[in-house]
């Protein structure tokens, strides 16, 4: 008796295989991973080994990994920031695909195509791949840069502008006769349809979302709450597929309006290695997609379609960047990230329809789309090579990362101006600091008057375990970025509890929110040299040197007692206010008070207390 495995069992083994062989060989030959699941997916295709055939199928499916990928990217940022970053999103998002969209429709016209095929063509090929940028971004510790900030806007506004690309199509292959009589309240009703999903998304979240992950937190059972997360990402991108939104949209909405919750951290580690498994997933069906027959058919074609609008892309991207004040380190892999064509594209061409776009344009449009993906990776290694290299002989610094495991008590995240004082106090004392950060110059500078300063962004785990996070006894977080300061501060306390934390803080918020976190030995970063300036003003003034002292000193211990009794409220910005203008007028009211009596025992001496 014959027992057949199922096809599931046997795909998973296939995809699985090719995956596990081929993206290791292709990271040991420095492409990348992404290379390694693009030759992965061409190997087992339908048109190489034809192991697998049901391509359309699998990059739908694999699709979700896109949409797992933004709802982590949207818990790294809380609604603040996101709004923020509006003009980026919207000023620079809409100038990338106008100005693409219009140089390639240019194009196409010029070259002969009708007006409808080079519109629709140019509105695809505008678009970029937010899988692989995003990806390439997070390798490369990008995404808080300001490349990768201005890369992550453009990316998410082409996901908010797949939508009204979508919906002009029907009217672009003259589906209008039968809209005349109810296409208005058909319309109105799924603009209301969207208003409440959203809306309720919204809601949700900020009402109903946390109390049900605190509820099934509290049955402490794991699995169940990675179920839930899981649940979570789905159901939302469910809603949105049903309202003919993105879901990849829907779920970074969801990442937003999480990005404040306690159970962040978690949801950030239950959703990971699925994501992970799917971006994979997805690439494999990338290169799966790649039609060689239209590519054996038609190779100088394609060929120099992919050529011409990574190309056109490129100069243009290149301008923006240059417009946008990226640093020139940064503009040729911020610039080719952008070049490429993506996902969505396959979307548009696929919903064109032969009354739009011609089968055999849209496989060209569709092959070329999918080379670009094919190519980038590999163009990126090239710049890695030649490009980037000249730019370190224009001046920057070329500095490989921490890689020898340190063991120091004491550890320093972040050597400027602030760290520095801390690290030349440790080593006049000798106690010899290890010390991590993420400017090549500084670290180079640093080097030649004997500091033991390693480079690399101490947001990152593993660079913390070897720097001796593990072994430390003291860590000092000393960054300027307040957002970077919060992630260190988090990692210490989840990964490093032996460690005491030292924290600057860059303003009384920053303050507040790291005693959130439990950090006790806190210092806000100007806050006593500004008050020995405060004491020259008052000297310069005409004041007596005892009696600036005596005020500087009387200020700071009010100012704190002002600080501390306004961490309970400062989520409420209302209360916040209220209670520092009360303490402020009493202590103005405290203060004059005091200098009148000291008039009157003129000649007496002050009151003992620390200098500030």
């Amino acid at each position: 008796m014959e027992h057949h495995a199922p096809v599931w069992l046997v795909n998973s083994l296939i995809y699985l295989g090719a995956a596990v062989i081929v993206v290791p060989v292709s990271k040991w030959l420095g492409l990348g991973s992404i290379i390694g699941y693009l030759v992965a997916g061409i190997a087992i295709g339908p048109t190489v080994f034809g192991l697998v055939t049901n391509v359309q199928d699998i990059l739908h499916f694999a699709e979700f990994g896109v949409v797992l990928m933004l709802f982590l990217v949207g818990l790294e940022l809380e609604p603040k920031r996101l709004w923020n970053l509006r003009r980026p999103i919207f000023g620079w998002g809409t100038a990338q695909v106008m100005c693409c969209a219009a140089a390639l429709f240019a194009l196409g016209w010029a070259m002969g195509a009708t007006w409808r095929v080079a519109l629709v063509g140019a509105l695809g090929l505008a678009l970029s791949s937010t899988a692989i940028a995003l990806q390439v971004f997070g390798e490369r510790n990008l995404l808080k840069t300001s490349s990768g900030q201005a890369g992550f806007s453009i990316l998410l506004f082409q996901d908010v502008a797949a939508i009204p690309i979508l919906a002009l199509l029907p009217l672009l292959a003259g589906d209008v006769a039968g809209e005349a009589a109810g296409g208005g309240v058909d319309r109105l009703l799924q603009a209301l349809k969207i208003i409440g999903v959203i809306g309720g998304i919204v809601l949700g979240g900020r009402l109903a979302l946390r109390p049900v992950l605190r509820w099934i937190a509290r049955s402490n059972t794991p699995e169940i709450f990675t179920a839930a997360s899981l649940l979570l990402v789905v159901a939302i991108a469910a809603l949105m597929q049903f309202i003919g939104l993105s879901m990849a949209l829907g779920a970074f909405l969801a990442g937003v309006l999480l990005a404040e919750s306690e159970y962040r951290r978690e949801l950030e580690t239950d959703i990971e290695p699925f994501k992970g498994l799917l971006l994979g997933l997805f690439f494999i069906a990338v290169g799966m997609s790649i039609d060689f027959g239209v590519l054996m058919r038609q190779p100088g074609t394609i060929a120099l379609l992919v050529v011409v609008f990574m190309v056109i892309k490129l100069v243009v991207i290149y301008a923006l960047a240059k417009a946008m004040d990226i640093p020139y380190q940064q503009r040729p892999v911020f610039s080719l990230l952008l070049a490429q064509g993506g996902e969505f594209a396959f979307v548009v061409f696929q919903a064109a329809g032969p009354n739009v776009l011609p089968p055999e344009t849209a496989s060209l449009l569709v092959a070329a789309v999918a080379l670009s993906m094919l190519v980038s990776p590999l163009l990126l290694v090239a710049i890695d090579k030649f490009i980037l290299p000249r730019y370190d002989l224009m001046g920057g610094k070329a500095m490989e990362e921490i890689s020898e495991q340190q063991e120091g008590k004491v550890l320093i995240c972040g050597f400027g101006r602030y760290g520095q004082i801390i690290g030349r106090l440790m080593l006049a004392n000798s106690m010899p600091p290890t010390v991590l950060d993420h400017d090549a110059d500084t670290v180079e500078g640093l080097r030649e008057f004997g500091f033991r300063v390693f480079y690399g962004d101490a947001t990152r785990l593993d660079l913390l375990r070897i720097a001796g996070g593990g072994s430390a006894k003291a860590i000092v977080v000393a960054v300027d970025d307040i957002e970077q300061s919060l992630e260190i501060v988090d990692l210490v306390r989840e990964h490093f509890p032996q460690a005491e934390i030292i924290a600057r803080a860059r303003n009384v918020a920053h303050y507040y929110q790291l005693r959130d976190r439990n950090v006790e030995h806190i210092e806000r970063e100007v806050f006593e040299s500004s008050l020995r300036s405060g004491r020259s003003v008052l000297e310069v003034m005409g004041w007596p040197a005892h009696e600036a002292r005596h005020a500087a000193m009387r200020f700071r211990q009010r100012n704190l007692g002002i600080t501390d009794a306004g961490y309970p409220h400062y989520k409420d910005r209302a209360k916040l206010i209220a209670v520092a203008k009360e303490g402020r007028q009493q202590f103005e009211e405290q203060m004059a008070r005091e200098r009148a009596q000291r008039r009157e025992r003129s000649g007496q001496g002050w009151e003992q207390g620390q200098e500030p």
